[in-house]
């Protein structure tokens, strides 16, 4: 092994993870079907600008492009691009029910504040 061989492992054994939960995983498989999702497509993570705190998330079903990296979380492929991978790092994705509805809630250990409505964030 070379040392550019070695340089590439430990950035692949040191990249941010990131995943859902399995009940996350389970609804976001149940979507993907509801919808005729196509099976080369991935749940894109992704951090935007707005909202009260500065910076949201959104979610949706993309394609993966050159520069996005990939994860595998019980059996989804999330893909996110490498700027919000920065916000993302560390972060699990949860499905919640409870009586202010249902949705995706984010578990980011980057966060340092959140907005009073709870979809938005700052770090």
């Amino acid at each position: 092994m070379d040392a550019h061989e070695h340089v590439q492992q430990n950035e692949a054994a040191e990249e941010p993870m990131l995943g859902l939960t399995e009940k996350a995983a389970e609804k976001v498989r149940e979507i993907q079907a509801a919808e005729a999702i196509e099976a080369n497509y991935g749940l894109r993570l992704r951090v935007v600008g707005g909202g009260c705190s500065g910076f949201a998330y959104d979610l949706y079903f993309d394609q993966v492009t050159e520069t996005d990296r990939t994860f595998d979380s019980h059996g989804v492929k999330l893909v996110v691009d490498v700027m919000s991978l920065q916000y993302l790092a560390g972060t699990t994705v949860d499905y919640v029910e409870g009586l202010q509805g249902a949705g995706f809630k984010f578990g980011n250990p980057n966060v340092k504040s959140t907005c009073g409505c709870g979809s938005s964030f700052s770090v």
